[in-house]
């Protein structure tokens, strides 16, 4: 088993996501188990990334279900092609099939427009289904939630009880601005994703901008993470880290006072955090 974590481990590496041992450990029982994967953590940190990682590493397609307020069945599951029934009808009434055949006919697979949700579990082809952003829906889209992730089928009214044809691979991911219900939780393998310690997030670092050397990297790394530890409104992720670094390798590999203020904006969001960091630039960039 523990060669069998090692392995992909290396391969999530070779596709572009590096990990350490108890996420890629998590993955595999997510793989062995057949169940949902919950990835929970600060945004930026990687969750989604990682969806999109164990799709191109087990080549399989990605259905990607963003959530968001208001979200209901209609934009996850399913909606009928209502001008489609309409035309169907119209010409089934004005031939020998009659108003009756063709009021009967409407609910058929045929006119259904299906959302992200209903074509992961209907592919024939195996998929990674991911729900991005869980904590952003309400609790009654949880509720639906339930019987997909337990039971790999949803029920559609007009058509009864559909079953998967190939079980998904699944990542559920949280920034955790709200508590996810106890019921979806029980369906699924959690882990929490945190910001990346220095060694790790300087390997990230480099897979994204290889050209750069290595001992500037460490300086602008070192920075990022002290950055985090002041007192901000929204601390950079490893994205907006990686855009930063880039920033900084474009402006002529220096870490001075002028290109840190020249590229504050593209690793912190909020006016605020980019004064508080400006007025402590003497402090964090002391040797």
């Amino acid at each position: 088993m523990l060669e069998a974590i090692e392995e992909l481990k290396t391969k999530l590496g070779e596709h572009g996501y590096l990990t350490d041992d108890n996420l890629a450990s998590a993955l595999y029982l997510a793989e062995k188990l057949e169940k949902p994967l919950l990835l929970e953590g600060p945004a930026g940190v990687g969750k989604t990334e990682l969806a999109k990682a164990w799709s191109r590493l087990r080549n399989r397609r990605l259905i990607r279900l963003q959530c968001y307020e208001g979200l209901d069945e209609s934009k996850a599951l399913y909606e009928w092609n209502y001008q489609k029934q309409l035309l169907y009808i119209q010409i089934a009434a004005l031939t020998e099939k009659g108003w009756e055949t063709g009021r009967k006919q409407i609910f058929d697979q045929e006119f259904l427009l299906k959302r992200p949700m209903l074509t992961a579990l209907t592919s024939v082809e195996p998929v990674v289904l991911l729900i991005d952003e869980i904590d952003k829906s309400d609790q009654e889209f949880e509720s639906f939630l339930l019987e997909a992730l337990s039971d790999w089928q949803v029920t559609i009214p007009e058509l009864g009880t559909i079953h998967s044809v190939n079980r998904p691979y699944v990542v559920l991911t949280s920034n955790s601005t709200r508590e996810l219900g106890d019921a979806l939780r029980r369906r699924c393998l959690h882990f929490h994703i945190d910001y990346p310690e220095l060694e790790r997030e300087l390997a990230i670092v480099e897979l994204n901008a290889p050209d750069i050397d290595h001992k500037f990297a460490c300086q602008l790394i070192e920075f990022v993470q002290n950055v985090r530890k002041q007192p901000l409104k929204k601390p950079p992720s490893v994205t907006e880290s990686i855009d930063w670094v880039l920033s900084m390798q474009f402006l002529g590999g220096e870490l001075t006072t002028d290109n840190v203020r020249a590229t504050l904006s593209a690793l912190l969001k909020y006016t605020k955090d980019r004064d508080l960091i400006t007025e402590k630039l003497p402090f964090l960039l002391k040797p």
